[in-house]
């Protein structure tokens, strides 16, 4: 079945950095776009970036553009999150997924336990 496996997180004070890791299973990796999201307590899951099949094309939501790198090794099956510069505003809990398409929904129902990013001020 499908695995979606995050890890990375942790506690990290303002202007730190943290590299995420989601390492997946049961389903072809190189044919699904990839992407992060997170949720913060009392807001919806939001998109924060996503990376093309071969990594040849990423977009970033505008409140991680120029900190957040998205990158994915195709023969790990695992997609990361290069987190700079962090804010108290990306405490969240941080999750991998698959995506229908480049710019499409996530694949319902395959959702992983998410790691805690907190960022003290």
């Amino acid at each position: 079945q499908v695995q979606l496996v995050e890890s990375g997180g942790g506690l990290v004070q303002l202007g730190g950095s943290l590299r995420l890791s989601c390492a997946t299973s049961g389903f072809p990796f190189s044919s699904y776009v990839m992407g992060w999201y997170r949720q913060a307590p009392g807001k919806e899951r939001e998109l924060v970036a996503h990376i093309s099949n071969f990594g040849e094309n990423t977009n970033y939501a505008n409140s991680v553009k120029g900190r957040f790198t998205i990158s994915r090794d195709n023969a790990k099956n695992t997609v990361y999150l290069q987190m700079n510069n962090l804010k108290p505003e990306d405490t969240a809990v941080y999750y991998c997924n698959r995506l229908t398409y480049f710019w499409g929904p996530p694949v319902s129902g395959s959702w992983g336990q998410g790691t805690q990013v907190t960022v003290s001020s």
